[in-house]
């Protein structure tokens, strides 16, 4: 056997201590496995993933002041099986990746801001949320030196706070602070995948980048694929609406949201872009149509940077 083939047989062997049917693996991203064992899911996390952090979110995952917002662990227990760390939830249904048009924006929309208005003192300790930090890491993974990398590392060297441009430059592991200074609670990696329907209603899953930082950042994922052309005008303002609506404090109640969602939805861009690159290169193909437009966008986005800077300094 593997230690792959191990690994997965002591995940089901997990399963069957906490689950109630025989252990099935789960198709996922390449760097974690997913087994599931009827009522329960049992997640191996992706190598080197630090366990004193996720030990933490374990622990805040399970608080009062998140049921309903955050789907709640098994048990807040991190194991370690075969050098990877393990955890165990609770089965849910996730979105319907087929069907878009069904996608649960508004539901997404308030779970955010219900969670944005958890008090982080009200939790246990908490490290940063991940969103900053994991900018940096996907575009560090970048090796070639293609025309689209290329573009990919002169648009992250040019956000402010993140890459080359004058201002802040955050250091490992900070949290950056929200638009208004303060530092609050945040999900770190919101996206579509991040919500399963559990007892019949929505909830966020995934606290491995949950913790406290900009709120913003949670809603860079849509903003930035609605200004890269990517997701429907429609949908992206029944999710600003929604968010607005419940209150949520990430972007003012009314008016302008890009002054908050800026930098994070361009961030976000890099990002997508940096990940879309290398995917296609270990898969040694061109880029596909969405991909390109990733790049196109991080185009405009070094000449924005470039021409404020430009103006700025003149």
């Amino acid at each position: 056997m593997s230690e792959s083939d191990d690994l997965i047989g002591e995940l089901g062997r997990i399963g069957l201590r906490y689950g109630d049917a025989p252990p099935e693996v789960l198709p996922t991203r390449p760097d974690v496995i997913i087994v599931r064992a009827g009522s329960v899911v049992v997640k191996a996390h992706a190598p080197g993933a630090a366990g004193e952090p996720l030990a933490l979110r374990m622990r805040a995952a399970r608080h009062p002041a998140l049921r309903g917002i955050l789907l709640e662990p098994v048990t807040e227990e991190v194991m370690e099986v075969h050098g990877r760390l393990v955890t165990v939830w609770p089965t849910g249904v996730p979105v319907d990746h087929d069907a878009p048009q069904a996608a649960p924006w508004e539901a997404g929309a308030r779970l955010l801001a219900r969670m944005h208005a958890v008090p982080p003192d009200a939790l246990p300790p908490l490290p940063a949320s991940g969103g900053p930090p994991r900018v940096e890491q996907v575009v560090a993974r970048l090796r070639g030196d293609s025309a689209a990398e290329r573009v990919v590392r002169r648009a992250f060297d040019c956000l402010p706070g993140l890459g080359g441009e004058p201002g802040q430059t955050l250091a490992p592991g900070q949290a950056p602070a929200s638009g208004d200074g303060r530092r609050l609670l945040a999900h770190g990696d919101w996206h579509m995948g991040q919500m399963v329907r559990h007892r019949g209603e929505w909830i966020l899953i995934d606290a491995d980048d949950m913790g406290v930082g900009d709120p913003a950042w949670d809603l860079a994922r849509p903003a930035a694929w609605f200004a890269a052309g990517l997701l429907e005008p429609e949908a992206w303002h029944r999710f600003l609406g929604a968010y607005r609506a419940e209150g949520g404090c990430a972007v003012p109640p009314d008016g302008d949201p890009w002054e908050r969602l800026e930098v994070p939805a361009q961030a976000l861009t890099v990002q997508l872009a940096a990940a879309a690159v290398a995917t296609a290169a270990r898969q040694e193909r061109e880029l596909d149509e969405v991909e390109t437009m990733l790049i196109d966008t991080c185009h405009r986005i070094v000449k924005f940077r470039s021409a404020c800077h430009s103006v700025a300094t003149q």
